[in-house]
């Protein structure tokens, strides 16, 4: 019976992971938004701190599945990693009527996954 509900908690666990990812998301864009204003960081500087916030998110997210699935951590935290990739080119395609740049979705979703990853391997 203990087996029955672990498997139907597992999209609850990745709905708070993911919930997890977004709050860590938000607070390091607050952070980044505040050195923008008080340094005046350059085009580049904020594009490397987007990408720095992707992988500390998506790392924390997969660290928190990682926990929480006991098994194959990392398969839980790619799923996590790519979840949130999804969820963001999802975010994206609706607000700008346009995915993207494809380098840049691509890239994206690379640094989503593997930053997941790395969180799951060091739960």
């Amino acid at each position: 019976m203990e087996q029955i509900m672990v498997k139907a908690s597992r999209p609850m666990q990745m709905m708070k992971a993911l919930l997890l990812s977004y709050v860590v998301t938000g607070v390091l864009l607050l952070g980044l938004a505040f050195l923008l204003y008080k340094l005046g960081l350059g085009e580049s500087q904020v594009n490397l701190g987007i990408m720095i916030t992707y992988i500390l998110s998506c790392l924390a997210g997969g660290f928190y599945m990682g926990r929480k699935g006991k098994t194959r951590r990392f398969l839980w935290g790619m799923g996590l990693g790519l979840g949130y990739a999804a969820f963001l080119w999802a975010v994206t395609y609706l607000t700008e009527r346009s995915g993207g740049d494809l380098k840049e979705t691509i890239l994206m979703f690379f640094i989503c996954i593997l930053g997941g990853a790395l969180g799951g391997m060091l739960s």
